[in-house]
């Protein structure tokens, strides 16, 4: 095996399939990525719950097939200066050169590799920045816990032209609604992806223009979710079990709405939130154009800060958790924020506005649990 390749192609396609690695893997061989060279390079990396795939071109001297070490391969090749990179094995060591710079790879054993599942059947396109924007919203507010692992997850569900993504840590929920093309316009169906997964999916797939959604048909025995853009893919299995039902808990109605600019208010609960911890509520009470900010008690540190708002509807006192609440405030991605309030001590759900009296975003909802508040 011997090749030479540039050194921006090789880490964009190593980068991509690093990602996949597992830092302690069950089988050692897993910590290994695959050279495959035959009349182009194929890079592959697996953890056996996410497999990732690069395919680039370069100067093909002999073919051959090897694993080296991953995340090992990665680090060498950042490092490597801004010229043309060789490959070439050499017994069981692949010898790895860049101008005046060597370096001599371990090779792993290719027969204890694993069969990596292929990519299901492709469902439909979606746009790249419309997907990723979509999962960075619903994603922040999915589950760290892994001992709750539906909770980690992105909810998918597709209804025909509708995707809807939806994530909860049972304090706050992020729900969006995107259209994409699917290859059959009656289709109807849900999976449960790790938020994780998708994320790097969304980012990593994100300079592209189109996104190749796959999914395996319903009958399958093992359910697993691809993604396909140019010479990059993804195949990642499905979560187990079932993610709670969310749909009834957005209100349809309010009993007070709050219009505010976004970065007037985040600069605000950054400010205000510095004299205690960040999972201490901070207190908001809003009342007419007017929103009073509150944080600390007793002989702790405080402060507070009072915004002009458009508002209308009963005075409410509520605390949230500020980072919870900056969380909900960065994923709106408009200049302005509505707040729709149903009482103290039910959830408020942030949707965005891009204009003070335009019209409430409603593809994206963020909802808040509200805190007790000691004062």
């Amino acid at each position: 095996m011997k090749f030479t390749v540039e050194r921006d192609a090789l880490i964009d396609a190593i980068n991509w399939v690093a990602r996949s690695l597992s830092s302690r893997p069950n089988i050692t061989s897993l910590l290994g990525i695959v050279i495959d060279v035959t009349d182009t390079i194929k890079l592959t990396g697996s953890d056996l719950e996410t497999s990732t795939k690069a395919t680039f071109h370069a100067e093909i001297s002999e073919t051959g097939k090897v694993l080296v070490p991953g995340r090992l391969l990665a680090e060498i090749s950042r490092s490597l200066p801004q010229k043309p990179i060789t490959f070439l094995l050499e017994g069981t060591r692949v010898l790895v050169t860049a101008g005046t710079a060597k370096f001599t790879l371990p090779t792993l054993s290719l027969s204890d590799y694993p069969t990596l599942p292929e990519i299901p059947e492709t469902a439909g396109i979606i746009t790249s920045d419309i997907f990723a924007t979509a999962v960075n919203q619903v994603a922040v507010a999915a589950g760290r816990d892994d001992s709750l692992p539906t909770l980690t997850g992105v909810f998918i569900e597709i209804v025909g032209k509708t995707i809807t993504l939806a994530a909860t840590d049972r304090y706050r929920l992020a729900v969006k609604e995107i259209t994409w093309q699917p290859k059959n316009e009656a289709i109807e169906t849900s999976t449960l992806l790790r938020a994780r997964t998708l994320s790097d999916a969304a980012k990593s797939l994100a300079n592209s223009s189109e996104v190749i959604f796959a999914l395996s048909p319903l009958e399958a025995k093992e359910k697993l979710v691809g993604f396909v853009s140019h010479e990059k893919t993804m195949t990642s299995r499905t979560l187990d079990g079932s993610f709670p039902p969310f749909k009834h808990l957005l209100p349809q109605q309010s009993t007070a709405q709050a219009i505010i600019e976004v970065s007037t208010l985040l600069d605000s609960v950054r400010r205000v939130a510095l004299v205690t911890d960040k999972t201490v509520p901070l207190r908001l009470i809003f009342s007419e154009n007017s929103l009073l900010l509150e944080a600390g008690a007793g002989e702790e540190a405080q402060a507070t800060e009072e915004l002009n708002i458009e508002y209308a509807g009963e005075e409410i006192n509520i605390a949230f958790n500020p980072t919870f609440l900056t969380d909900g405030l960065q994923a709106i991605n408009s200049p302005y924020v509505h707040i729709a309030f149903t009482g103290e001590k039910k959830p408020a759900v942030l949707t965005g506005k891009n204009e003070l009296d335009g019209e409430i975003d409603n593809s994206y909802k963020y909802l808040l649990m509200p805190m007790r508040y000691n004062s």
